[in-house]
């Protein structure tokens, strides 16, 4: 459900810390913890923000975009998972758009498809459709192995997988269905 300032407001009471305060101890976590496992948490945390539009700016100033765009180089799967869903949240707003796709995002989101993690593979293809459009190709992510790969993983017994790689291929690659 997406917030409105009046519910923020009365979730935070007047002595509350403010959400962008919170955003911001969030982001500080991340970037200064060492823990595994909290950095999990703040990581989640702040995909689940950005999945409300109300929290763009708040995201945007504290630059987000490039904390989830960084966690797609990471070894570390939860990491990459978690950075991947907060990006495909915010992918539709079309500044956070223009600056994913401006700062090699689409290489890097590709780079997802290939991973062998459901829940990686189902964010990168749907970051993917959230980032292109279906009469043009966004920096290669209409390229051959990106075909190849949603042919296989609309073979895939699993049908999640199946399914949306299904409609990939029917939106963006029509004349090889």
């Amino acid at each position: 459900m997406f917030s409105t300032y009046r519910q923020l407001e009365k979730r935070t009471g007047k002595s509350g810390t403010s959400r962008p305060d919170y955003l911001q101890e969030l982001v500080n976590e991340y970037q200064n913890t060492s823990d595994q496992e909290a950095k999990y948490q703040v990581l989640a945390n702040l995909a689940n923000f950005a999945y409300d539009p109300i929290n763009y700016d708040w995201l945007w100033e504290l630059n987000v975009v490039d904390l989830f765009l960084d966690t797609l180089t990471e070894p570390d799967e939860k990491i990459k998972e978690f950075g991947l869903g907060g990006l495909c949240n915010l992918c539709l707003e079309k500044r956070n758009k223009e600056h994913i796709l401006n700062n090699e995002g689409i290489p890097l989101v590709i780079d997802c498809i290939f991973n062998e993690k459901e829940d990686i593979i189902l964010s990168a293809i749907t970051t993917l459709m959230f980032l292109i459009s279906s009469d043009d190709d966004e920096k290669g992510a209409l390229s051959d192995s990106v075909r190849k790969r949603m042919e296989h993983l609309s073979r895939s017994d699993n049908v999640r997988l199946k399914n949306l790689a299904t409609i990939f291929l029917r939106d963006y690659f029509p004349k090889t269905n």
